[in-house]
Formats: C-alpha cells, structure tokens, sequence
C-alpha cells in the first residue's frame, strides 16, 4: 500500500513537471517577438494579435509564415515532448499507477497546457493569440490522420470564403469530430471538444467583424477601419 502510494505521488509530481514544461513551451510569444525584432510591438498593430494571421499582414508573407510554424511547433513539441518526459522519467512499468490507468492522459494534458501556454502568456500579461497553429501542431502529435483532415477543412473554406477567421472557426469546430473518427476515445474527444469551444471564443472579435462586414479578406489590405484590440 505504501509503495502504491509512493509510486502514485511520483506519477502525479512527474504529471506536473511535463505540464509546466508544455505551458511555458506554448507560452513564447513568437509573434511578439517577430515583431519586435523589426522594431514595432505587433499588439499595436493591425488586428492587435500576436498570430501568424496579423504577422502576415504586418511584416509580410515570410515571417507570418515562420511564425505559424514555430507556434505548430511549440504545440507539438509541449504535447510530445512534454508527455515524452513524463513517460521517460516517471511513469510507470506495470501501468498500475493514477496516471498510467488512464490512456494518453499525459498527452493530452500537456496538449492542453501548450494551447493554454499560447493563448494565455506569462510573458505578456497572461494574453496570448488565438490558438490555431499551436492547436495544429498538438493535433500532429495526437492523431495525424485526424490533422489531415482538419487542415484540409481550413484551406477548403479559405479557399471558398477568403477569410482566415471563417477557415479557422470551421476547423475548430471541425477538430473534435475528426478526433473522434479517427481516435475512438472518449478523453481525447472531450479535451478536443473543449480546445475547439476555446478556439471559437477566442475569435468572437472576428465574429463581430464578419457581421458588420469588416473582417478582411485573403489578400485584401488592410482595412483602415481595424483596430488593434
């Protein structure tokens, strides 16, 4: 009993170390720092988020483009690497321990906590982006197949609509339904389900946007209108 009690507290002490880790990969505030590179705080500027969508916009296609793959690759390196260290280090052989009973808990936790880490910096006042990339690269390391279809949903629906908020929202709502058709767990639906929820609440200034008719197409400059938030 003692020694089950023991392995257990190793397991959760090991749980929140690859949480903590996962968090403060997704939490580098690439865009920011993009931005400030070249001289201008991009908070400040066009749609005032720190995303690949406004780096675009701002700086121009080459660094939009480096920052949606470095906030893919800080949600797939929180999510993997951080449920790698946990696994490696502290996880247990027989899977009888709290964690090991329950599959991909510690996947999915740090998945989580990398999306959190971007939406929610420690580095800028607990603000962040909105989550699309950073969610991308976490959806590689839990199910690929499942990311396939997600991304493909997105350049569909910008390709049709022109709009990146529209592509963004409709894969996000899209992620739970391929996660479930593709993976068969209930866990994993569930945090998916809850990424997606988040994603869309994070673009209700783009919701507001669309409906007055002021959200800015795929190539189109942008709108003196805009405000940074």
């Amino acid at each position: 009993m003692d020694r089950s009690l023991n392995f257990r507290a190793v397991e959760i002490t090991g749980l929140f170390i690859a949480i903590i880790f996962a968090y403060f990969a997704g939490s580098i505030p690439t865009g920011y720092l993009v931005g400030l590179s070249r001289g201008l705080d991009i908070r400040k500027e066009g749609s005032g988020n720190i995303g690949a969508t406004n780096v675009f916009r701002v700086l121009g296609k080459p660094l939009g483009i480096l920052v949606l793959l470095v906030d893919a690759a800080k949600g797939y390196a929180g999510a993997a690497i951080g449920a790698w260290v946990f696994w490696r280090f502290f996880g247990s052989d027989d899977n009888q321990g709290l964690i090991s009973a329950v599959s991909k808990t510690p996947l999915l936790m740090t998945g989580v906590a990398s999306v959190l880490g971007h939406n929610f910096s420690c580095w800028l006042k607990f603000k962040g982006g909105k989550g699309i990339a950073t969610t991308a690269g976490v959806l590689i390391a839990w199910a690929p197949i499942a990311f396939l279809v997600v991304i493909s949903v997105w350049i569909i629906v910008a390709f049709v609509t022109r709009y990146v908020s529209v592509a963004s929202i409709i894969a996000a709502i899209t992620l739970p339904l391929a996660v479930w058709e593709f993976q068969q767990e209930t866990g994993m639906t569930v945090v998916a389900t809850l990424i997606s929820v988040m994603a869309v609440w994070k673009h209700r200034s783009n919701i507001q946007r669309l409906r007055r008719g002021e959200e800015n197409r795929i190539g189109q400059k942008k709108d003196a209108r805009e405000s940074p938030k």
